[in-house]
């Protein structure tokens, strides 16, 4: 027979301690061999009662194993077994194997002290290993061994040699030991098949609790939950007294189903079993109650808790940050603390997502102080809180002094910063911080795809766009809904609504009314009225629901499209035909778009009959319908009513502003300019962006900073010679400032989206397309100065402005001068 005797991963070549200094076991060994009891049974039955019995440490048990070799007992395989045991357990396996490695022909029990001991330090290659030489070495295999190297497979994953396991057990007929069933069930489960888990627990003779937890388990974790319940009421019904683990499992698929009549009853079952004391039970209830809203129940279990751990009183803060209830958390929080208990990880993660939850920055930054006190800044899941949460409460230089100052950073921490600094409006700094995190090798998932899409939209950065699409495909992630839904609305902020169309092409099968929406939206920014409008009826046709969002999208159409009627009648029929009562942003959309069509007076009175108190955004969409068509006094009595509402608003000042100064009431516009000023509050600048190679340039009104700018102005100059001799003439009342003719010239041609062009036009090949995102409305001289630079220069010019898009061809714009 071959011999077992392999490679040890740790070998210690010091030989083993012969001194003790420990005046028990010296007393010990001295009393039983002067007495002369040389008995080796006697000798063995003590060493034996002393490595169970005597406190362990590495240099006690090397002190008894010196003495096991000095009084010649170091080959009883009994008691090498319960020297494996020892030293496994003070996880020094190499000690441990070294002992094993001493017998060429071990019997089966101690072998299975060897694997079980691997298998306990996390060895699980060494415990496969191990296995597979004791069946070359035809040693006897027992479920014992089967049921260690199970469960060595599941933690390397490794679903083929399981089923070698499975099928050793089998040909051993061993499968039918209740713990070996219990361990074939969870591996079985960990693979998902749970038809054959089934099939080895209806197989079993004996099964104890043990065994119906795993197969009850195992149904809650592949979400099988009629089946989880099943079993439950199986057990009742022949009188198997369920364990805490049993109600737990059964507390969860209650929770997953969302069924609190159905978690009330496990409740009242927990108490009939006398579990009213067990701390797993109780807080499982806890989660139950504070997951399906009933803060409350879970309120009151938390308080009658006889005993809680830390699981508990994080189950409960938990809770009260899931239903929106920071304020209580933190209170909790604190009582926690003063009582003297300690906190972790998951009780701070909670508060921190409470915290941005609500922008309580604050708050969070008194969390961060207990997590820097207590040690826990190096915590990857905690650091990545924190930067999220300063994120989210619009504190980007925290965020990046916390990013930067990460040993370790994970995908989560990347997208967390990329997400902070797109939501914000760093666009462009989340791109440079992709291309980073590429350097460094870091593998984007599809949250960071998500979010960058979301930055090429937001700057309308087509190259960058395309190639974040293009890692979607390379990853696999091209066709999920939600990226397929941020893809359409990238392509279509971008301009090119054909790309948009392609992809909404190869997802209108999908059942998702997102993904819809985004198409007709698409359609709505680029003034494609009649297409949005048809999507939306096709939409209806195939037997998809319409939702708010869906009716915003499609009046938005209409009204950047001048389709009156068409949304007129959209409007009246949504609660009619699709049971949709008009929120504040339908009406906001019926109110702008009879106001474009200087439709004031219906405008007004479709405000007057709205069922509930209007809000700032049905009050705006009718204070910008009275600038377009200088109606004076429904306009300053429209803005009273928003300053009522909001009166640290600065776009409705400016709105006021400007209708003031369309009428030359310089002294009103000074006075509500004063205003302003005296309030703190300053206009939103105006910015064009223009994308040339693989950078973004960034322009504002009067820009100089650019370090060509006398070039661009140069050039402005001519193109400025060049419209005026096609017959352009300076529309100057869209200079909103008191000066003279010229000056207001002037101020016209330094407007961003001019400055934009110029340099576009500078820097890119002729005849190519010239693409400009602007964050303002474009006035109304600087769309007639496009149109006649689009056929002087023979390019094609996309304008996106906070509204829409503007195609500039050939003298000509997609909107047919309506915007």
């Amino acid at each position: 027979m071959p011999s077992l005797h392999f490679h040890a991963r740790i070998f210690n070549p010091k030989p083993p301690f012969r001194l003790i200094h420990s005046y028990t076991l010296r007393t010990f060994t001295t009393s039983f061999i002067d007495a002369q009891f040389t008995q080796s049974p006697f000798i063995v039955s003590r060493f034996l009662w002393l490595l169970q019995e005597y406190p362990h440490g590495l240099f006690r048990a090397k002190s008894i194993h010196a003495q096991i070799i000095t009084n010649s007992v170091s080959k009883d395989q009994f008691l090498a077994t319960k020297l494996v045991k020892v030293y496994c357990d003070l996880g020094h396996v190499g000690n441990a194997r070294h002992v094993f490695d001493q017998f060429s022909q071990p019997k089966t029990i101690l072998c299975n002290a060897m694997v079980g001991g691997y298998l306990r330090n996390e060895w699980y290659s060494e415990t496969l290993e191990l296995f597979k030489m004791m069946g070359s070495c035809n040693l006897a295999i027992d479920s014992y061994t089967c049921n260690y190297a199970l469960k060595a497979c599941v933690g390397l994953l490794d679903y083929e040699m399981g089923r070698e396991v499975i099928r050793k057990a089998v040909e051993k007929g061993v499968e039918s030991d209740r713990f070996l069933g219990s361990s074939m069930i969870n591996f079985l489960v960990k693979f998902r098949s749970i038809d054959e888990a089934r099939r080895v627990f209806d197989a079993m003779p004996v099964r104890d609790v043990v065994c119906w937890n795993s197969m009850i388990g195992g149904y809650v974790q592949a979400h099988h939950f009629n089946e989880a319940f099943g079993l439950f009421f199986d057990m009742h019904r022949l009188g198997i007294r369920p364990s805490q683990v049993t109600m737990a499992s059964i507390i969860h698929a209650c929770i997953e189903t969302r069924n609190l009549k159905l978690g009330k009853c496990v409740h009242g079952c927990v108490f009939g079993l006398g579990m009213g004391y067990d701390v797993l039970v109780l807080t499982s209830l806890v989660d139950m109650y504070s997951k399906m809203g009933d803060v409350e129940s879970a309120q009151l279990v938390f308080v009658s808790m006889p005993i809680r751990n830390l699981v508990s009183w994080n189950a409960m803060i938990s809770g009260f940050v899931q239903n929106g209830l920071v304020r209580e958390a933190v209170n909790l929080f604190q009582r926690l603390v003063v009582s003297g208990g300690g906190f972790d990880s998951g009780t701070v993660v909670s508060l921190l997502q409470g915290c941005a939850q609500t922008a309580d920055l604050d708050g969070g930054k008194i969390i961060h102080g207990c997590i820097y006190r207590k040690g826990l800044n190096s915590n990857l899941i905690l650091s990545t809180a924190i930067l999220d949460l300063y994120s989210k409460c619009g504190a980007l230089k925290q965020a990046s002094f916390v990013f930067d100052r990460m040993k370790v950073r994970n995908v989560i921490t990347w997208t967390a910063m990329l997400v902070g600094l797109a939501q914000n409006g760093h666009a462009e700094n989340a791109l440079k911080l992709f291309s980073q995190m590429q350097e460094e090798g870091v593998v984007a998932n599809s949250v960071t795809l998500v979010s960058l899409i979301h930055s090429c939209a937001h700057m309308g950065s087509l190259k960058k766009g395309r190639s974040v699409h293009a890692h979607l495909i390379r990853h696999g992630y091209a066709f999920d809904v939600v990226n397929m839904t941020a893809l359409i609305d990238m392509y279509a902020k971008c301009g090119k609504i054909n790309s948009a169309e392609r992809v909404f092409s190869t997802g209108s099968i999908s059942r998702d009314v997102i993904l819809w929406n985004s198409m007709i939206t698409g359609y709505g920014m680029h003034g494609h009225g009649h297409q949005a409008v048809g999507v939306y009826r096709k939409m209806i046709k195939e037997g998809l629901k319409p939702n708010q969002t869906t009716l915003v999208a499609v009046l938005t159409a209409c009204n950047h499209s001048g389709l009156v009627e068409e949304g007129i009648t959209l409007f009246h029929r949504m609660e009619r035909e699709h049971n949709i009562r008009p929120s504040e942003r339908h009406y906001a959309c019926i109110v702008d778009l009879l106001g474009r069509a200087n439709r004031l007076e219906e405008a007004e009175g479709i405000v007057k009959q709205i069922p509930f108190e209007p809000g700032s955004v049905v009050l705006e969409a009718l204070l910008s319908g009275c600038r377009t068509h200088k109606n004076i006094d429904m306009g300053v009595q429209t803005a009273d009513k928003l300053l009522h509402l909001d009166s640290m608003n600065p776009g409705i000042y400016v709105v006021l502003s400007n209708i003031y100064a369309e009428a030359s009431r310089w002294d009103a516009v000074n006075y509500v300019r004063g205003l302003m000023r005296t309030r703190g509050l300053r206009k939103t600048p105006g910015y064009s962006l223009i994308e040339v190679g693989n950078q973004v340039f960034t322009f504002f009104a009067g820009d100089d900073s650019h370090p060509n700018w006398a070039h661009i102005h140069r050039f402005l100059e001519s193109l400025r010679l060049e419209v005026e001799a096609s017959g352009y003439v300076p529309d100057t009342s869209c200079v909103l400032r008191d000066v003279d003719e010229p000056m207001k010239v002037k101020l016209l041609w330094g407007h961003s989206e001019r400055l934009a062009i110029a340099f576009g036009l500078l820097n890119t090949p002729a005849g190519s397309l010239i693409r400009i995102t602007k964050n303002l409305r474009v006035c109304s001289d600087c769309h007639a100065v496009t149109k006649y630079i689009s056929k002087i220069v023979k390019r094609e010019i996309i304008v996106r402005d906070a509204n829409r898009f503007h195609h500039f061809l050939d003298g000509k714009c997609s909107c047919n001068d309506y915007w």
